[in-house]
């Protein structure tokens, strides 16, 4: 008999083409992170599923094929987007070509909205099942976007506790999940531990530097800050510096930035979680490691800017009264926040010294980070998200 219309061979296509696939696009570091914990724990449910789509290293860790990278994808501001433009319209081409040709049985999109809402408007032209994971700031600007999520989202798993309600208010099938940072967030070594491991001095101060995890941000912000570390080591001593490099970035590219300035910097990869711990205050680029940071309970300052275009459209449209996760998710300042041409040198030092040498401030910030992880749910979000996915591709429309 012919191979190719053999038995064994009908019977494999018949099982291959019965296997459950899934799209999933993170385009961001943080939504790889996550979107690699949300695969693996969907693999523990039904290890043959098929993931594939964007992501990073995490998620091509956890099994999904990838047709392209989220470090190429990941924008800030105005001029990235026009910089990468190109590339992103062919990806998001690619997608949909895929979604009307392929079919996956559930499409998951993990925040990133200018990307995933037009892809998720063309799943349900094509009436793919879309389960959205992590919810684009909508509290924070543009808020016409939950329209677009109603229109074109049949379930939302969102991780801060204010979303559900703002969601549910507008008639999207919404769900708070916990925030999937509880399940990531820690250490692996005692403090003593991890300053012996790093080769860093016990009894000193230890200022951290969090620059971000684009090499975008890490030109805008690691001048600033290092312009401030020097400031710092004049009037705080003894003193050390330390920076935990992103997965994301080129050890090399970030080395000679430090070396332009006359400060001694600590460059640790891999182990971000370990150096926070190590750390008695942190600069921090406004974002994701703002809360990573807050859930160390290490005390920081938050820094934030981007291109001039970017800063003056974003004031006009944003709506919140503060900048950084921890602060917007405690309702009040519990941190310091330099945004924009406040984000100076001699400002970030300032307010470092302020809450290391004025009595009780540092302890009464982290007093108050201790409760932001009340706030954040319970453990296990990963595999609560799993399961809301899993019982998407096996339920009738």
């Amino acid at each position: 008999m012919h191979p190719e219309i053999s038995p064994l061979k009908d019977r494999r296509d018949r099982e291959a083409a019965s296997k459950k696939q899934i799209m999933i696009v993170a385009g961001e570091a943080s939504g790889d992170l996550h979107g690699g914990n949300l695969v693996k724990a969907m693999h523990k449910i039904d290890p043959e599923i098929r993931f594939y789509g964007v992501g990073g290293r995490n998620l091509k860790a956890a099994g999904a094929e990838l047709t392209a990278d989220a470090a190429e994808m990941a924008v800030v501001g105005l001029t990235e987007v026009v910089s990468k433009l190109g590339f992103i319209l062919k990806v998001l081409a690619q997608l949909k070509a895929s979604l009307k040709k392929d079919r996956p049985d559930l499409l998951i999109l993990i925040d990133y909205p200018d990307f995933n809402l037009p892809l998720a408007r063309a799943a349900k032209k094509h009436g793919i099942k879309v389960f959205y994971y992590i919810s684009p700031q909508v509290w924070a600007w543009r808020r016409g976007r939950i329209r677009k999520i109603k229109e074109n989202v049949d379930k939302m798993a969102v991780i801060l506790p204010f979303e559900a309600e703002l969601y549910k208010d507008a008639g999207v099938n919404a769900i708070f999940v916990g925030h999937p940072l509880l399940d990531v967030v820690g250490t692996k070594y005692s403090r003593k531990e991890a300053l012996i491991k790093f080769d860093l001095r016990e009894g000193v101060t230890t200022v951290g530097i969090l620059p971000g995890s684009r090499q975008s941000e890490v030109t805008r912000l690691l001048p600033v800050m290092l312009g401030a570390a020097e400031i710092i080591q004049e009037k705080i001593k003894p003193v050390q510096f330390v920076l935990p490099l992103a997965d994301t970035l080129d050890i090399a590219f970030v080395s000679q930035m430090i070396a332009k300035y006359p400060v001694a910097v600590r460059l640790i990869p891999h182990e971000v979680y370990d150096v926070i711990g190590c750390m008695d205050i942190a600069m921090v680029a406004s974002g994701t490691a703002t809360l990573e940071t807050a859930l160390m309970e290490t005390p920081m300052v938050i820094i934030y800017k981007v291109s001039a275009p970017s800063y003056y459209v974003g004031r006009m449209v944003i709506n919140v009264d503060h900048i950084g996760l921890v602060n917007i998710i405690a309702g009040k300042e519990i941190v310091p926040e330099l945004i924009q041409f406040e984000a100076s040198p001699e400002k970030i030092a300032a307010a470092i010294i302020d809450i290391l040498t004025i009595k009780g401030h540092k302890e009464d910030i982290r007093a108050e980070l201790k409760k932001i992880r009340g706030m954040l749910g319970s453990h296990g979000a990963a595999e609560r998200v799993a399961r809301l996915a899993y019982d998407m591709i096996n339920t009738e429309h």
